[in-house]
């Protein structure tokens, strides 16, 4: 069943977060890996902590945060590739079926739309560098909000930008936590498990669990 709008969150989900440490693998060294979960690791801890505890602070901020904590985490990756691995951050890959998907769903008469932890800056660096621009609605950022996912305020983003119910909303990630308070809030949520996580938060379920967003259109 088609939805009336569909959103996605942006960062593992329509970005590979892991591609900036990947293309600079050689040179990070031996524990490139490590390096680039712990940064991943960091930087939603960071951004959880600060909701907590009403202290924002933005997500690049928090980006450049947590890369310096996974630098001290894993001493073998050398200190001066900091710059280079934050320049790709900012134009990080996005999955191979990324545009072929969105376009199905616009095609279809659906409304498209990002809702990120990201600031304005960083998901429109991101959307050009991907070049789906031209295929979303809106871009939603957690920014004037000033706190972060999975707050039900954040999700409220979307249905004051749409004028819908939650139940008219089809939202996607592949961040359990953000599907169960996607879910809580009263959308139709797909988990994209890239990894064939365990699934966790039974009580907050995702309607439709994929490895990918390819099978999203008819899911």
């Amino acid at each position: 069943m088609m939805h009336k709008v569909y959103v996605f969150d942006a960062y593992g989900t329509l970005f590979d977060v892991h591609a900036a440490v990947r293309k600079y693998k050689d040179d990070v060294g031996p524990d490139a890996d490590q390096l680039s979960a712990v940064w991943r690791q960091k930087q939603l801890e960071y951004s959880w902590v600060r909701s907590l505890a009403g202290r924002y602070r933005d997500f690049w901020a928090l980006t450049e945060d947590a890369l310096d904590t996974a630098f001290r985490v894993v001493p073998t990756a050398p200190r001066g590739m900091r710059e280079r691995l934050l320049d790709a951050y900012r134009e990080l890959d996005a999955y191979p079926e990324v545009i072929d998907v969105l376009t199905q769903l616009r095609d279809a008469g659906a409304q498209v739309a990002i809702l990120s932890n990201g600031n304005q800056a960083m998901l429109e660096l991101a959307v050009k560098a991907a070049r789906i621009g031209g295929l979303l609605d809106d871009i939603l950022s957690v920014d004037p909000l000033k706190t972060y996912k999975p707050l039900p305020a954040v999700y409220e983003l979307v249905t004051t930008r749409f004028r819908v119910f939650p139940e008219a909303v089809s939202f996607q990630s592949s961040n359990r936590w953000d599907v169960a308070g996607a879910t809580a809030f009263g959308f139709r949520t797909v988990w994209i498990n890239r990894g064939g996580a365990p699934d966790e938060y039974s009580d907050m379920p995702p309607a439709v669990t994929l490895s990918s967003l390819k099978g999203l259109p008819t899911a």
